[in-house]
């Protein structure tokens, strides 16, 4: 009778294991959020009319792959080599995550704006000074939360909002020089 009972466990335990393991594997297996736009390539230089020298606004971007857990999508675009530290040129927020692309010169429907290092809220195209070329980081958060933040927040507000509720994240890096 033991022996029996011992049995059983064993049993039990390795189904157990195996049914653990398995899950594992099937949530390791996600999709790769990408990122793209057909104005330019990454590590592409970005056209005139997408900064500050042109229209000064944003460029067309393609989303795909976004996970279906995903309740929102947050966009930032900042320029690291920036003379004053990293400078912001556009936060926009609850993004619908089913949106396979934001259009050129348009906000996302439903979507919410932050202010830029610029001070203003909206997109604020490239505008380095005269020199080496700057690297734009455009980085897409897909999150499992939609975010509580008023209109004019800053970057640092909606990354502190961000905290721990990011999914997944890819970035197109666009180059522009003066």
């Amino acid at each position: 009778m033991k022996k029996v009972f011992v049995v059983i466990i064993i049993t039990t335990v390795a189904i157990i294991l195996i049914t653990n393991f398995l899950n594992l594997q099937t949530r390791s297996i996600k999709t790769t959020m990408i990122l793209t736009s057909p104005s330019f390539e990454n590590e592409g230089n970005i056209p005139n009319k997408f900064t500050c020298n042109g229209g000064d606004f944003n460029p067309e971007l393609q989303i795909q792959n976004v996970p279906e857990s995903a309740k929102s999508l947050a966009l930032i675009v900042d320029d690291p080599d920036a003379p004053s530290g990293t400078f912001t040129h556009w936060a926009v927020w609850n993004i619908n995550p089913k949106s396979s692309f934001v259009k050129e010169e348009s906000i996302p429907p439903a979507s919410v704006e932050g202010t830029t290092s610029f001070g203003r809220i909206g997109y604020g195209g490239p505008c380095p000074p005269p020199g080496k070329p700057h690297r734009y980081f455009f980085k897409l958060y897909a999150l499992d939360v939609v975010i509580d933040l008023k209109e004019g927040a800053n970057k640092l507000e909606l990354e502190q909002a961000m905290k721990n509720r990011i999914i997944e994240e890819t970035e197109l890096i666009g180059i522009y020089k003066r």
